[in-house]
């Protein structure tokens, strides 16, 4: 497994993608796994905070992800337990607008089905944001019509909105979200980080 990290964090298949986004970056892979996980957070990718810091959802999305989830800072970023697997590693960058550039597929190709395979303990998915949806669910329908047939993938996978508060208004609009899903999804989190 070790290998594959460090694969990963020295990828600089993007560079050049990056080099010309308003943001001018460079690469940084953020790998947060290990093969013991229980729980996967299978998300999109960093955003800039994450990509200064190195630490994926150190930042108010990831407040409210955690909040979601029922759970600590300390019981999140404990990698034998919950492992953090987005469908690009690294910040994609802004485009002229401001707005998020989608995970570059190059990424997912080349890493994600290695790394899936060494999770190999997985009990409970969270498939955060449309993205992440296509990847893990083959669902082609909004994020809203995914999230409403929850239903249909727990207790094994739950798929969520993306927790940015650019989705405040998507949350207002769908109480059921907070009303049905999360008490269900909290308890099959603890009983997955505690079993």
């Amino acid at each position: 497994m070790s290998d594959l990290v460090n694969q990963i964090r020295s990828c600089r298949l993007c560079a050049a993608r990056f080099a010309v986004t308003e943001t001018a970056h460079e690469p940084r892979p953020v790998v947060w796994l290990h093969p013991s996980a229980r729980v996967l957070v299978a998300g999109q990718a960093p955003g800039l905070r994450v990509h200064a810091s190195g630490r994926p959802f150190d930042d108010p999305s990831g407040r409210r992800l955690r909040a979601w989830m029922g759970l600590s800072e300390r019981e999140f970023y404990d990698k034998s337990r919950v492992a953090i697997v987005p469908m690009a590693f690294c910040f994609p960058g802004y485009d002229t607008r401001g707005a998020d550039l989608p995970p570059p597929r190059v990424c997912g190709e080349t890493w994600h089905d290695s790394v899936m395979d060494i999770l190999e303990n997985i009990e409970l998915t969270l498939v955060v944001g449309a993205h992440a949806h296509r990847y893990h669910l083959g669902t082609r329908q909004s994020v809203t019509e995914t999230v409403r047939t929850w239903r249909a993938h727990a207790p094994k996978v739950f798929p969520l909105p993306h927790p940015s508060w650019r989705n405040t208004g998507w949350l207002k609009k769908n109480p059921w979200f907070e009303r049905d899903l999360l008490p269900e999804m909290r308890d099959r989190v603890q009983e997955v980080m505690n079993g």
